[in-house]
Protein backbone atom coordinates (compact mmCIF):
# COMPACT_ATOMS: atom_id res chain seq x y z
CA UNK A 1 0.00 0.00 0.00
CA UNK A 2 0.89 3.68 -0.79
CA UNK A 3 1.02 5.87 2.25
CA UNK A 4 2.06 9.77 1.58
CA UNK A 5 3.38 11.89 4.63
CA UNK A 6 3.65 15.50 4.51
CA UNK A 7 7.35 15.27 6.03
CA UNK A 8 10.53 12.94 7.48
CA UNK A 9 8.77 13.20 10.84
CA UNK A 10 5.35 11.60 9.70
CA UNK A 11 7.30 9.05 7.37
CA UNK A 12 9.05 8.03 10.59
CA UNK A 13 6.44 7.70 12.60
CA UNK A 14 5.03 5.38 9.66
CA UNK A 15 7.81 3.16 9.74
CA UNK A 16 7.76 3.05 13.80
CA UNK A 17 4.02 1.95 12.92
CA UNK A 18 5.16 -1.10 10.33
CA UNK A 19 7.69 -2.45 13.25
CA UNK A 20 6.90 -1.74 16.12
CA UNK A 21 4.52 -4.45 17.23
CA UNK A 22 7.62 -6.63 16.66
CA UNK A 23 9.03 -5.25 20.18
CA UNK A 24 5.86 -4.33 21.94
CA UNK A 25 5.61 -7.96 20.96
CA UNK A 26 9.06 -9.06 23.06
CA UNK A 27 7.72 -6.90 25.71
CA UNK A 28 4.60 -8.07 26.52
CA UNK A 29 4.97 -9.99 29.87
CA UNK A 30 7.45 -7.30 31.43
CA UNK A 31 4.84 -4.06 30.59
CA UNK A 32 1.51 -6.58 31.77
CA UNK A 33 1.64 -4.68 34.96
CA UNK A 34 1.80 -1.25 33.66
CA UNK A 35 -0.83 -1.81 30.80
CA UNK A 36 -3.38 -3.36 33.18
CA UNK A 37 -2.87 0.20 34.81
CA UNK A 38 -2.50 2.61 31.80
CA UNK A 39 -5.33 1.98 29.49
CA UNK A 40 -3.65 3.80 26.39
CA UNK A 41 -0.93 1.58 26.33
CA UNK A 42 -3.20 -1.30 27.01
CA UNK A 43 -4.95 -0.54 23.67
CA UNK A 44 -1.77 0.19 21.76
CA UNK A 45 -0.43 -3.45 22.72
CA UNK A 46 -3.20 -4.70 21.68
CA UNK A 47 -3.14 -3.71 18.72
CA UNK A 48 0.37 -4.76 18.01
CA UNK A 49 -1.06 -7.75 19.48
CA UNK A 50 -3.92 -8.25 17.60
CA UNK A 51 -1.65 -7.35 14.43
CA UNK A 52 0.84 -10.22 14.98
CA UNK A 53 -1.75 -12.77 16.03
CA UNK A 54 -4.04 -12.34 12.52
CA UNK A 55 -1.22 -10.62 10.03
CA UNK A 56 -2.25 -7.09 9.28
CA UNK A 57 -1.06 -4.01 9.84
CA UNK A 58 -1.10 -2.20 13.16
CA UNK A 59 -2.82 0.28 11.80
CA UNK A 60 -5.05 -1.99 10.29
CA UNK A 61 -5.47 -3.25 14.46
CA UNK A 62 -6.52 0.30 15.03
CA UNK A 63 -9.27 0.56 12.53
CA UNK A 64 -10.88 -2.63 14.16
CA UNK A 65 -10.58 -1.30 17.54
CA UNK A 66 -12.10 1.61 16.64
CA UNK A 67 -14.54 0.11 14.37
CA UNK A 68 -15.94 -2.67 17.13
CA UNK A 69 -16.05 -0.16 20.09
CA UNK A 70 -18.18 1.73 17.70
CA UNK A 71 -20.36 -0.98 16.93
CA UNK A 72 -20.23 -1.97 20.87
CA UNK A 73 -20.99 1.60 22.02
CA UNK A 74 -18.28 1.50 24.19
CA UNK A 75 -15.02 3.27 24.71
CA UNK A 76 -12.39 1.87 22.57
CA UNK A 77 -10.11 1.42 25.54
CA UNK A 78 -12.14 -0.47 26.95
CA UNK A 79 -12.60 -3.02 24.00
CA UNK A 80 -8.87 -3.13 23.82
CA UNK A 81 -8.83 -3.91 27.54
CA UNK A 82 -10.57 -7.00 27.00
CA UNK A 83 -9.04 -8.24 23.58
CA UNK A 84 -5.61 -7.85 24.82
CA UNK A 85 -7.21 -10.38 27.86
CA UNK A 86 -8.20 -12.76 25.44
CA UNK A 87 -4.95 -13.01 23.36
CA UNK A 88 -2.85 -12.71 26.50
CA UNK A 89 -4.82 -15.83 28.04
CA UNK A 90 -4.95 -17.78 24.76
CA UNK A 91 -1.13 -17.58 24.10
CA UNK A 92 1.55 -16.54 26.98
CA UNK A 93 4.68 -16.88 25.02
CA UNK A 94 8.02 -15.70 26.56
CA UNK A 95 9.91 -13.03 24.70
CA UNK A 96 12.59 -14.30 22.93
CA UNK A 97 10.58 -16.96 21.54
CA UNK A 98 7.79 -14.50 21.11
CA UNK A 99 10.81 -12.37 18.46
CA UNK A 100 11.45 -15.44 16.75
CA UNK A 101 7.96 -16.84 15.72
CA UNK A 102 7.42 -13.45 14.66
CA UNK A 103 10.73 -12.98 12.82
CA UNK A 104 10.26 -16.21 11.26
CA UNK A 105 6.30 -15.99 10.76
CA UNK A 106 6.64 -12.65 8.56
CA UNK A 107 8.82 -10.13 6.77
CA UNK A 108 7.90 -6.83 6.47
CA UNK A 109 9.58 -5.01 3.72
CA UNK A 110 9.17 -1.21 3.51
CA UNK A 111 10.38 1.37 0.84
CA UNK A 112 10.20 5.12 0.40
CA UNK A 113 7.82 5.62 -2.81
CA UNK A 114 8.58 9.61 -3.49
CA UNK A 115 7.12 11.45 -0.30
CA UNK A 116 4.85 8.31 1.01
CA UNK A 117 6.16 4.70 2.02
CA UNK A 118 5.71 1.04 0.07
CA UNK A 119 5.33 -1.72 2.32
CA UNK A 120 4.14 -5.19 1.85
CA UNK A 121 3.64 -7.73 4.48
CA UNK A 122 4.82 -11.60 3.26
CA UNK A 123 4.03 -14.68 5.20
CA UNK A 124 7.33 -17.56 5.69
CA UNK A 125 4.86 -20.24 6.25
CA UNK A 126 2.58 -19.77 3.38
CA UNK A 127 6.06 -19.70 1.07
CA UNK A 128 7.33 -22.39 2.67
CA UNK A 129 4.28 -24.95 2.20
CA UNK A 130 4.22 -23.52 -0.88
CA UNK A 131 7.54 -24.51 -1.38
CA UNK A 132 7.15 -27.83 -0.47
CA UNK A 133 4.48 -28.50 -2.37
CA UNK A 134 6.27 -27.72 -5.74
CA UNK A 135 9.29 -29.33 -4.56
CA UNK A 136 6.55 -32.10 -3.92
CA UNK A 137 4.86 -32.01 -7.07
CA UNK A 138 8.72 -32.19 -8.98
CA UNK A 139 9.51 -35.75 -7.33
CA UNK A 140 6.74 -37.02 -7.57
CA UNK A 141 6.28 -36.30 -11.43
CA UNK A 142 9.54 -36.73 -11.89
CA UNK A 143 10.37 -33.19 -13.63
CA UNK A 144 11.78 -30.10 -13.18
CA UNK A 145 11.52 -26.53 -14.15
CA UNK A 146 14.15 -24.03 -15.50
CA UNK A 147 14.05 -20.41 -16.71
CA UNK A 148 15.84 -18.16 -19.61
CA UNK A 149 15.79 -14.28 -19.20
CA UNK A 150 17.23 -13.70 -22.68
CA UNK A 151 17.24 -9.62 -21.76
CA UNK A 152 19.51 -10.32 -19.14
CA UNK A 153 20.90 -13.82 -20.00
CA UNK A 154 20.08 -15.39 -16.95
CA UNK A 155 19.57 -18.92 -16.67
CA UNK A 156 17.67 -20.72 -13.48
CA UNK A 157 17.10 -24.22 -12.96
CA UNK A 158 15.09 -26.21 -10.18
CA UNK A 159 16.39 -28.65 -7.55
CA UNK A 160 14.52 -31.19 -9.85
CA UNK A 161 16.31 -30.30 -13.45
CA UNK A 162 19.64 -30.61 -11.88
CA UNK A 163 19.07 -34.24 -10.79
CA UNK A 164 17.42 -35.24 -14.32
CA UNK A 165 20.58 -33.95 -15.84
CA UNK A 166 22.95 -35.49 -12.52
CA UNK A 167 24.57 -32.09 -12.49
CA UNK A 168 25.67 -30.07 -9.24
CA UNK A 169 23.83 -27.35 -8.27
CA UNK A 170 26.41 -24.95 -7.23
CA UNK A 171 28.20 -25.75 -11.03
CA UNK A 172 25.51 -24.06 -12.22
CA UNK A 173 22.62 -24.30 -14.96
CA UNK A 174 24.36 -26.35 -18.26
CA UNK A 175 25.45 -23.82 -20.62
CA UNK A 176 22.42 -23.92 -23.98
CA UNK A 177 25.14 -25.38 -25.79
CA UNK A 178 26.21 -27.90 -24.12
CA UNK A 179 22.56 -28.61 -23.17
CA UNK A 180 21.72 -29.31 -26.65
CA UNK A 181 24.93 -31.54 -27.32
CA UNK A 182 23.19 -33.78 -25.04
CA UNK A 183 20.35 -34.87 -27.56
CA UNK A 184 20.76 -38.01 -29.55
CA UNK A 185 21.02 -36.89 -33.21
CA UNK A 186 18.51 -39.24 -34.70
CA UNK A 187 16.02 -37.02 -32.36
CA UNK A 188 17.37 -33.88 -34.75
CA UNK A 189 14.29 -33.46 -36.97
CA UNK A 190 11.53 -33.75 -33.52
CA UNK A 191 13.90 -30.94 -32.33
CA UNK A 192 13.44 -28.69 -35.06
CA UNK A 193 9.98 -29.53 -36.02
CA UNK A 194 9.73 -28.43 -32.16
CA UNK A 195 12.13 -24.72 -32.77
CA UNK A 196 10.00 -24.16 -36.00
CA UNK A 197 6.96 -24.16 -33.51
CA UNK A 198 8.15 -22.02 -31.00
CA UNK A 199 9.12 -19.61 -33.68
CA UNK A 200 5.29 -19.40 -34.40
CA UNK A 201 4.54 -18.62 -31.12
CA UNK A 202 3.27 -22.00 -29.82
CA UNK A 203 3.86 -23.99 -26.89
CA UNK A 204 5.85 -26.59 -27.75
CA UNK A 205 5.55 -30.29 -26.06
CA UNK A 206 8.34 -32.67 -27.56
CA UNK A 207 9.67 -35.85 -26.46
CA UNK A 208 13.40 -36.63 -27.08
CA UNK A 209 16.37 -38.93 -25.94
CA UNK A 210 19.60 -37.12 -24.20
CA UNK A 211 23.17 -39.11 -23.35
CA UNK A 212 23.52 -38.08 -19.57
CA UNK A 213 26.82 -39.63 -18.05
CA UNK A 214 26.84 -42.32 -20.84
CA UNK A 215 22.88 -43.83 -20.40
CA UNK A 216 20.38 -42.64 -22.92
CA UNK A 217 17.61 -40.57 -21.04
CA UNK A 218 13.81 -39.89 -22.33
CA UNK A 219 12.56 -36.53 -21.85
CA UNK A 220 9.50 -34.38 -22.45
CA UNK A 221 9.97 -31.00 -22.49
CA UNK A 222 6.69 -28.15 -22.84
CA UNK A 223 8.19 -24.87 -23.37
CA UNK A 224 6.59 -21.35 -23.29
CA UNK A 225 7.73 -17.56 -23.49
CA UNK A 226 6.92 -14.42 -22.71
CA UNK A 227 6.88 -11.88 -25.59
CA UNK A 228 6.87 -8.50 -26.52
CA UNK A 229 4.47 -6.79 -29.01
CA UNK A 230 6.55 -8.13 -31.82
CA UNK A 231 6.09 -11.80 -30.67
CA UNK A 232 9.83 -11.74 -29.74
CA UNK A 233 10.72 -14.12 -26.85
CA UNK A 234 11.99 -11.96 -23.88
CA UNK A 235 11.63 -14.81 -21.16
CA UNK A 236 11.97 -19.09 -21.94
CA UNK A 237 9.83 -21.40 -19.60
CA UNK A 238 10.42 -24.63 -19.52
CA UNK A 239 9.16 -27.92 -17.68
CA UNK A 240 11.54 -30.90 -17.99
CA UNK A 241 10.06 -34.64 -17.36
CA UNK A 242 12.06 -37.63 -17.19
CA UNK A 243 9.95 -40.20 -18.90
CA UNK A 244 12.31 -42.66 -19.51
CA UNK A 245 10.43 -45.22 -17.37
CA UNK A 246 7.59 -44.77 -19.06
CA UNK A 247 9.27 -44.65 -22.84
CA UNK A 248 10.84 -48.07 -22.01
CA UNK A 249 7.99 -49.79 -20.61
CA UNK A 250 6.15 -48.66 -24.25
CA UNK A 251 9.14 -49.76 -26.28
CA UNK A 252 8.88 -53.05 -24.39
CA UNK A 253 5.33 -53.70 -25.12
CA UNK A 254 5.46 -53.00 -28.36
CA UNK A 255 9.03 -55.13 -28.93
CA UNK A 256 6.31 -57.79 -27.06
CA UNK A 257 3.66 -57.19 -29.31
CA UNK A 258 5.25 -57.55 -32.59
CA UNK A 259 6.63 -61.33 -30.82
CA UNK A 260 2.85 -61.77 -30.58
CA UNK A 261 2.11 -61.20 -34.25
CA UNK A 262 5.36 -63.12 -35.69
CA UNK A 263 4.08 -66.19 -33.20
CA UNK A 264 0.76 -65.77 -34.46
CA UNK A 265 1.21 -65.83 -37.73
CA UNK A 266 3.57 -68.87 -36.96
CA UNK A 267 1.09 -70.64 -35.48
CA UNK A 268 -1.57 -69.69 -38.59
CA UNK A 269 0.94 -71.21 -40.98
CA UNK A 270 1.48 -74.37 -38.10
CA UNK A 271 -2.24 -74.95 -37.97
CA UNK A 272 -2.95 -74.63 -41.46
CA UNK A 273 -0.27 -77.17 -41.77
CA UNK A 274 -1.51 -79.54 -39.11
CA UNK A 275 -5.21 -79.56 -40.72
CA UNK A 276 -3.98 -80.35 -43.88
CA UNK A 277 -1.91 -83.04 -42.82
CA UNK A 278 -4.88 -84.24 -40.85
CA UNK A 279 -7.27 -84.45 -44.02
CA UNK A 280 -4.55 -86.19 -45.69
CA UNK A 281 -3.99 -88.88 -42.91
CA UNK A 282 -7.75 -88.87 -41.77
CA UNK A 283 -9.86 -89.12 -44.13
CA UNK A 284 -13.05 -89.28 -42.56
CA UNK A 285 -15.75 -91.17 -44.66
CA UNK A 286 -19.33 -89.44 -45.38
CA UNK A 287 -21.24 -93.22 -46.24
CA UNK A 288 -21.19 -95.90 -43.22
CA UNK A 289 -18.41 -98.57 -43.82
CA UNK A 290 -19.62 -102.02 -44.01
CA UNK A 291 -17.20 -104.69 -42.77
CA UNK A 292 -17.86 -108.54 -42.12
CA UNK A 293 -20.75 -108.44 -39.69
CA UNK A 294 -20.59 -104.82 -38.87
CA UNK A 295 -21.55 -101.38 -40.24
CA UNK A 296 -19.66 -98.87 -38.53
CA UNK A 297 -19.95 -94.96 -38.86
CA UNK A 298 -17.56 -92.07 -38.37
CA UNK A 299 -17.65 -88.58 -37.20
CA UNK A 300 -15.04 -86.32 -36.76
CA UNK A 301 -16.00 -82.85 -34.56
CA UNK A 302 -13.27 -80.32 -34.91
CA UNK A 303 -12.64 -77.54 -32.51
CA UNK A 304 -14.09 -74.53 -32.59
CA UNK A 305 -11.17 -72.44 -32.81
CA UNK A 306 -9.09 -73.75 -35.90
CA UNK A 307 -5.91 -73.21 -33.91
CA UNK A 308 -6.81 -75.84 -31.69
CA UNK A 309 -6.46 -78.50 -33.90
CA UNK A 310 -5.68 -82.36 -32.39
CA UNK A 311 -4.72 -85.33 -32.57
CA UNK A 312 -7.56 -87.43 -32.81
CA UNK A 313 -7.69 -90.33 -35.27
CA UNK A 314 -10.02 -93.43 -35.81
CA UNK A 315 -9.35 -96.86 -37.38
CA UNK A 316 -12.19 -99.42 -39.08
CA UNK A 317 -10.78 -101.76 -41.01
CA UNK A 318 -10.39 -105.93 -41.70
CA UNK A 319 -7.30 -107.33 -40.31
CA UNK A 320 -5.16 -110.13 -42.42
CA UNK A 321 -7.01 -112.95 -40.44
CA UNK A 322 -10.59 -111.76 -41.11
CA UNK A 323 -11.46 -110.03 -37.92
CA UNK A 324 -12.41 -106.61 -37.91
CA UNK A 325 -10.36 -104.03 -35.77
CA UNK A 326 -12.08 -101.19 -34.58
CA UNK A 327 -9.66 -98.41 -32.53
CA UNK A 328 -9.91 -94.76 -31.52
CA UNK A 329 -7.17 -92.77 -30.38
CA UNK A 330 -5.73 -88.74 -28.63
CA UNK A 331 -2.51 -87.52 -29.13
CA UNK A 332 -1.66 -85.37 -26.01
CA UNK A 333 -1.50 -81.48 -27.33
CA UNK A 334 -2.66 -79.37 -30.29
CA UNK A 335 -1.20 -78.11 -33.88
CA UNK A 336 1.08 -79.54 -36.07
CA UNK A 337 2.99 -81.95 -33.89
CA UNK A 338 -0.01 -83.74 -32.77
CA UNK A 339 -1.01 -84.01 -36.12
CA UNK A 340 1.87 -85.62 -36.97
CA UNK A 341 1.92 -88.22 -34.25
CA UNK A 342 -1.40 -89.24 -34.87
CA UNK A 343 -0.32 -90.30 -38.33
CA UNK A 344 2.52 -92.09 -37.05
CA UNK A 345 0.48 -94.46 -34.73
CA UNK A 346 -2.53 -94.62 -37.31
CA UNK A 347 -0.05 -96.03 -39.96
CA UNK A 348 1.64 -97.81 -37.37
CA UNK A 349 -1.05 -99.57 -36.13
CA UNK A 350 -2.70 -100.45 -39.83
CA UNK A 351 0.67 -102.23 -40.52
CA UNK A 352 0.98 -103.60 -37.28
CA UNK A 353 -2.31 -105.69 -37.79
CA UNK A 354 -1.35 -106.79 -41.16
CA UNK A 355 2.02 -107.89 -40.57
CA UNK A 356 2.34 -108.69 -36.65
CA UNK A 357 -0.44 -109.24 -34.62
CA UNK A 358 -4.53 -108.26 -34.25
CA UNK A 359 -4.21 -108.95 -30.31
CA UNK A 360 -5.94 -105.56 -29.07
CA UNK A 361 -3.36 -105.77 -26.25
CA UNK A 362 -0.24 -106.54 -27.94
CA UNK A 363 -0.86 -103.77 -30.55
CA UNK A 364 -0.88 -101.13 -27.50
CA UNK A 365 2.03 -102.08 -26.57
CA UNK A 366 3.90 -102.23 -29.81
CA UNK A 367 2.39 -98.80 -30.40
CA UNK A 368 3.67 -97.81 -26.95
CA UNK A 369 7.67 -98.76 -27.73
CA UNK A 370 7.38 -96.68 -31.00
CA UNK A 371 6.28 -93.79 -28.70
CA UNK A 372 9.48 -94.42 -26.49
CA UNK A 373 11.70 -95.34 -29.31
CA UNK A 374 11.09 -91.91 -30.69
CA UNK A 375 13.73 -89.18 -30.68
CA UNK A 376 12.90 -86.44 -29.92
CA UNK A 377 10.34 -87.64 -27.84
CA UNK A 378 6.47 -87.23 -29.47
CA UNK A 379 4.91 -86.94 -26.31
CA UNK A 380 2.41 -89.35 -24.91
CA UNK A 381 -1.31 -90.29 -26.08
CA UNK A 382 -4.76 -92.64 -25.44
CA UNK A 383 -6.05 -95.18 -27.58
CA UNK A 384 -8.45 -97.90 -27.25
CA UNK A 385 -8.18 -100.94 -29.87
CA UNK A 386 -11.17 -103.43 -30.34
CA UNK A 387 -10.91 -107.21 -32.03
CA UNK A 388 -13.77 -108.70 -33.55
CA UNK A 389 -14.64 -111.52 -34.38
CA UNK A 390 -17.79 -111.96 -37.06
CA UNK A 391 -18.07 -115.74 -36.91
CA UNK A 392 -18.34 -115.60 -32.49
CA UNK A 393 -19.79 -112.31 -32.38
CA UNK A 394 -17.30 -111.83 -29.31
CA UNK A 395 -15.47 -108.78 -29.23
CA UNK A 396 -11.74 -108.65 -27.25
CA UNK A 397 -10.55 -104.92 -26.34
CA UNK A 398 -7.97 -103.18 -24.37
CA UNK A 399 -7.16 -99.66 -23.69
CA UNK A 400 -3.95 -97.12 -22.89
CA UNK A 401 -5.25 -94.47 -20.70
CA UNK A 402 -8.44 -93.84 -23.00
CA UNK A 403 -12.25 -93.64 -22.02
CA UNK A 404 -14.06 -97.23 -21.84
CA UNK A 405 -16.24 -97.84 -24.92
CA UNK A 406 -20.28 -97.47 -24.27
CA UNK A 407 -22.53 -100.80 -24.94
CA UNK A 408 -26.21 -99.77 -26.32
CA UNK A 409 -28.95 -102.51 -26.23
CA UNK A 410 -32.38 -102.62 -26.08
CA UNK A 411 -32.78 -98.90 -24.49
CA UNK A 412 -30.24 -99.87 -22.16
CA UNK A 413 -26.79 -97.96 -22.42
CA UNK A 414 -23.45 -98.92 -20.18
CA UNK A 415 -19.67 -98.03 -20.09
CA UNK A 416 -17.66 -100.70 -20.31
CA UNK A 417 -15.59 -101.76 -17.51
CA UNK A 418 -12.08 -100.76 -17.96
CA UNK A 419 -8.86 -103.41 -17.95
CA UNK A 420 -5.86 -101.56 -16.99
CA UNK A 421 -3.66 -99.74 -19.57
CA UNK A 422 -1.46 -96.72 -18.71
CA UNK A 423 -1.10 -94.12 -21.39
CA UNK A 424 1.23 -94.83 -24.28
CA UNK A 425 4.36 -93.48 -24.06
CA UNK A 426 4.42 -92.75 -20.22
CA UNK A 427 6.46 -96.19 -19.21
CA UNK A 428 8.69 -98.27 -21.06
CA UNK A 429 7.62 -101.67 -20.48
CA UNK A 430 3.94 -101.20 -19.23
CA UNK A 431 1.39 -103.84 -19.40
CA UNK A 432 -1.81 -103.77 -20.45
CA UNK A 433 -5.03 -105.90 -19.98
CA UNK A 434 -8.35 -107.15 -22.12
CA UNK A 435 -11.73 -107.87 -21.60
CA UNK A 436 -14.14 -109.45 -23.17
CA UNK A 437 -17.87 -108.57 -24.73
CA UNK A 438 -20.14 -110.94 -26.97
CA UNK A 439 -22.25 -108.38 -29.03
CA UNK A 440 -25.88 -109.35 -29.68
CA UNK A 441 -28.35 -108.50 -32.47
CA UNK A 442 -28.77 -104.67 -32.80
CA UNK A 443 -26.35 -103.89 -30.42
CA UNK A 444 -24.09 -100.49 -30.74
CA UNK A 445 -20.41 -100.12 -29.37
CA UNK A 446 -19.57 -96.80 -29.54
CA UNK A 447 -15.54 -95.35 -29.58
CA UNK A 448 -14.64 -92.59 -29.01
CA UNK A 449 -12.16 -89.81 -27.70
CA UNK A 450 -12.64 -87.14 -24.27
CA UNK A 451 -13.61 -84.10 -26.26
CA UNK A 452 -17.30 -85.76 -26.61
CA UNK A 453 -17.71 -85.69 -22.77
CA UNK A 454 -15.05 -83.61 -21.04
CA UNK A 455 -15.80 -79.82 -20.05
CA UNK A 456 -13.86 -78.17 -17.41
CA UNK A 457 -17.30 -76.48 -16.03
CA UNK A 458 -18.65 -80.34 -15.41
CA UNK A 459 -17.69 -83.96 -14.20
CA UNK A 460 -17.15 -86.77 -16.64
CA UNK A 461 -20.79 -87.84 -15.44
CA UNK A 462 -22.39 -84.58 -16.00
CA UNK A 463 -20.77 -84.79 -19.46
CA UNK A 464 -21.41 -88.70 -20.14
CA UNK A 465 -25.24 -88.61 -19.34
CA UNK A 466 -26.87 -86.57 -22.49
CA UNK A 467 -24.48 -89.14 -24.55
CA UNK A 468 -25.49 -91.99 -23.21
CA UNK A 469 -29.79 -90.51 -23.25
CA UNK A 470 -29.00 -90.38 -26.79
CA UNK A 471 -28.05 -93.64 -27.02
CA UNK A 472 -30.79 -95.43 -25.29
CA UNK A 473 -33.20 -93.16 -26.70
CA UNK A 474 -31.73 -94.42 -30.28
CA UNK A 475 -31.46 -98.17 -29.28
CA UNK A 476 -35.28 -98.36 -27.89
CA UNK A 477 -37.14 -97.10 -31.20
CA UNK A 478 -38.76 -99.83 -32.74
CA UNK A 479 -36.77 -99.07 -36.18
CA UNK A 480 -33.38 -97.91 -35.23
CA UNK A 481 -32.14 -95.13 -37.49
CA UNK A 482 -28.96 -95.57 -39.76
CA UNK A 483 -25.54 -94.98 -37.48
CA UNK A 484 -24.60 -92.01 -39.62
CA UNK A 485 -27.81 -90.33 -37.90
CA UNK A 486 -26.92 -91.53 -34.71
CA UNK A 487 -23.61 -90.48 -34.87
CA UNK A 488 -25.24 -86.89 -36.16
CA UNK A 489 -26.95 -86.25 -32.80
CA UNK A 490 -24.32 -86.55 -30.73
CA UNK A 491 -22.89 -83.07 -29.76
CA UNK A 492 -19.49 -82.18 -28.76
CA UNK A 493 -18.86 -81.27 -25.13
CA UNK A 494 -15.78 -79.30 -25.21
CA UNK A 495 -15.79 -76.66 -28.09
CA UNK A 496 -11.71 -76.64 -27.50
CA UNK A 497 -11.40 -80.18 -28.22
CA UNK A 498 -11.40 -82.27 -31.24
CA UNK A 499 -13.63 -84.83 -31.19
CA UNK A 500 -13.52 -88.15 -32.99
CA UNK A 501 -16.82 -90.48 -32.66
CA UNK A 502 -16.89 -94.61 -34.09
CA UNK A 503 -20.27 -95.95 -34.00
CA UNK A 504 -20.65 -100.28 -35.07
CA UNK A 505 -23.56 -102.10 -35.05
CA UNK A 506 -23.81 -105.71 -35.27
CA UNK A 507 -25.41 -106.64 -39.08
CA UNK A 508 -26.35 -109.49 -41.07
CA UNK A 509 -24.03 -110.53 -44.47
CA UNK A 510 -26.52 -108.73 -46.37
CA UNK A 511 -25.81 -105.23 -44.37
CA UNK A 512 -28.77 -104.77 -42.26
CA UNK A 513 -28.96 -105.08 -39.00
CA UNK A 514 -28.97 -108.67 -37.92
CA UNK A 515 -32.50 -110.15 -36.17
Amino acid sequence: MLRTGPDAEGRGQQMEAHHGYLQRLTELNAEIGRSRLDPDVGYERAAGLLAGRIGCRVEEAHTYLRQLATEQDRDVRAVAAEVLATLEARAATPPGRLRTAAAEALTVPVQQVGPGLLNSWVRHEEQTRLAERIAQTERLGNLGWGEWDLVSDATVWSDELYRIYERDPTAGPLPREESEALALPDDEPVRRQAAEAFGRGETVDVTYRIRVNGRVKHVRAVVDAVRDGHGRPLKIYGIIQDVTARETSRAKLAEVQQQLREHQASLAVEHRLAAQLQQIVLPIPTAPIDLPGLRAAVRYLPAEQASRVGGDWYHAAVARDGSVILAVGDVAGHGLHAAATMALLRHALTTLTVTTTTHPAELLAHLNQLLNASDPAVGTATAVIVRYDPATHHLLWAQAGHPAPLHTRAGATAELARPRGPLLGALPHPGYDTATLSLGAGDVLLLYTDGLIEHRSHSLEEGLAPVMATLNRVSAAVRPPPLDELVAELRTANPDDDTCILAARRCAANGSPDE
